[in-house]
């Protein structure tokens, strides 16, 4: 058989493949978000007790837990949460980072000098623990993981976007802008915005994978949703205690979040492909 008789479709290269790969698995798992009462066979939280530690079988095709609760259910329940929770951290730090990215370039000095070391201060934090740090001070629970992580997460996009207003605030088009009598606001709105939003869309689609993570991580250790909510890092937690005679606890929610990441993480790769123009320009020589 001769080298490279099996080809992708005409028009689709490597690089679009990601893409849609990406873009059909995040959809299904929307949709499985959306519609999971419908999807769910059990109530997520009700507890049964004569059912307690069921291993895997038609019934319940995950198992049950040490409360006789339906992990399939809560499974599907659970990308409520973390969707959800993800989304908006994404919002909330791509719209706080762009407002100070773009005001700290456009208008420079010390405006700009203070928002940077702001900035590096905080990067020079991890990004989990100094969510931790900030989930101790203000408590559990969901909002307070949205605030939390989203207190570390705005740096990234304010580092964007401040870096693309420093390349286009010195142009012609800008000096035009000004000179027929546009505000700083409005030029910032009107022309700094439209050339920063693609690289943050691309950004916001790969931070929703590993914010899915960190959200995880701080619920399995006590910061996040509290039972019985079903949240993935809390089903983790519970899990762990049993895990040499009832792995189903943890395995589930942990394929789980390892799926979902994976996922959003493709979904990232293949806009961030598709948006770039040198990545593009370098897939039409392939």
């Amino acid at each position: 058989m001769k080298r490279g008789y099996f080809k992708l479709p005409e028009g689709l290269n490597r690089k679009n493949a990601i893409l849609i790969t990406g873009a059909c698995l995040s959809g299904l798992i929307v949709l499985i978000a959306l519609f999971a009462p419908l999807i769910e066979p059990f109530d997520p939280t009700e507890m049964v007790l004569a059912d307690k530690f069921i291993p895997p079988c038609s019934e319940h095709i995950f198992g049950t837990d040490n409360m006789g609760r339906d992990i399939f259910s809560r499974v599907i329940e659970g990308s409520r949460i973390s969707l959800s929770i993800a989304l908006l951290v994404v919002v909330i730090s791509a719209g706080l980072g762009i407002i100070i990215g773009l005001t700290s370039g456009y208008l420079g000095g010390k405006i700009d000098m203070l928002f940077m070391r702001i900035v590096d201060v905080l990067l020079a934090f991890p990004t989990i623990i100094f969510a931790l740090a900030v989930s101790a001070i203000l408590g559990t629970g969901q909002v307070n993981l949205i605030i939390a992580i989203s207190c570390i997460q705005w740096t990234r996009y304010a580092r964007v976007a401040r870096g693309e207003a420093l390349i286009f605030k010195h142009s012609d088009h800008i000096d035009a802008a000004r000179a027929i009598g546009n505000n700083s606001l409005k030029i910032i709105l009107k022309y700094f915005f439209p050339q920063v939003i693609s690289k943050i869309v691309i950004l916001m689609s790969l931070d929703i994978g590993g914010i899915i993570l960190y959200c995880s991580s701080l619920s399995f250790l006590g910061m996040g949703a509290q039972p019985p909510s079903p949240d993935w890092g809390a089903m983790i937690s519970d899990g762990k205690e049993n895990m040499r005679y009832a792995p189903w606890l943890a395995l589930f929610p942990g394929l789980a979040i390892a799926v979902s990441a994976l996922t959003f993480n493709m979904l990232g790769d293949g806009i961030r492909d598709f948006l770039d123009p040198r990545l593009r320009e370098s897939a039409k020589t392939e």
